[in-house]
């Protein structure tokens, strides 16, 4: 059986889009909301008993998403975000993967498997500028993996060398409706920019620094968005690198502000 595990809070949205596109692979959807007010349970409802929905606190992304996983009883899972889908292809992948190798492989080794992430901006699909493949560990037998502890770009950790773990590398595209408006986008990055400054903050203290205030935020600018050809996405690909250089901004200057309070 495969479990599907996603966090919502929100998402009212998204998370019908996500559901439906792996209803037909899925045995049980387990959802963990912290606490939504509009639609998003409602939504999950309407998938009956396959779907297992649990109330907890906000503990972080990666606890979160952790929390969502333990709760699996499928011998594979898969880890999605609320605004993802699973594109036609990944799902055939998945279905004949799953029926190839039910248990692990031949030599007794579990499998995770890395998929390619479509990032869309504003609904454009941003494939410059190092948008594109974006693989993400997702998909696991229940037990290979988990989330690392970070409060920020949580990802799933593996060793690709590990001898008792077997890597597979899909190529159907997991669908990411990131930041349909740039209302969202800009949010979203204020919230991670925040998010970050911990990060940074916590681990020593920090001063002003003009380097990584300006200039680190206008490299980092010029080299996706000139060398690497972010500028072939049109004005969203300007504006996806434009405004991701102000997000290293605002962490930066966030963390030296973090540095001054008692």
């Amino acid at each position: 059986m495969l479990s599907v595990a996603i966090i919502t809070f929100n998402e009212e949205r998204n998370l019908l889009r996500t559901m439906k596109s792996v209803d037909g692979l899925a045995g049980e959807f387990i959802v963990v909301d912290s606490g939504s007010t509009d639609c998003t349970l409602s939504i999950a409802r309407q998938f009956g008993a396959k779907a297992r929905i649990f109330s907890e606190e906000w503990k972080g992304f990666t606890r979160q998403k952790n929390s969502s996983i333990e709760k699996c009883a499928g011998d594979w899972v898969l880890s999605l975000d609320a605004d993802e889908e699973l594109s036609p292809e990944l799902c055939e992948e998945i279905r004949i993967l799953l029926a190839e190798t039910p248990g692990g492989d031949n030599e007794g080794r579990k499998i995770v498997a890395s998929m390619p992430r479509k990032n869309l901006f504003l609904e454009r699909w941003i494939r410059h500028g190092g948008g594109w493949p974006d693989r993400k560990y997702r998909l696991f037998q229940r037990g290979a993996a988990s989330f690392g502890d970070r409060a920020v770009h949580e990802d799933i950790k593996v060793d690709e060398s590990a001898p008792a773990l077997r890597v597979v590398h899909l190529q159907g595209a997991l669908i990411h409706h990131a930041y349909p408006d740039l209302t969202g986008y800009i949010e979203h990055m204020n919230r991670y920019s925040t998010l970050g400054a911990q990060i940074v903050a916590g681990k020593r203290r920090r001063g002003f620094s003009a380097f990584n205030i300006v200039v680190q935020p206008a490299v980092r600018f010029f080299y996706n968005y000139f060398i690497r050809g972010g500028f072939l996405d049109g004005r969203e690909g300007l504006l996806f690198h434009l405004y991701h250089s102000v997000y290293m901004s605002w962490k930066y200057a966030k963390a030296w502000e973090m540095s001054r309070e008692p």
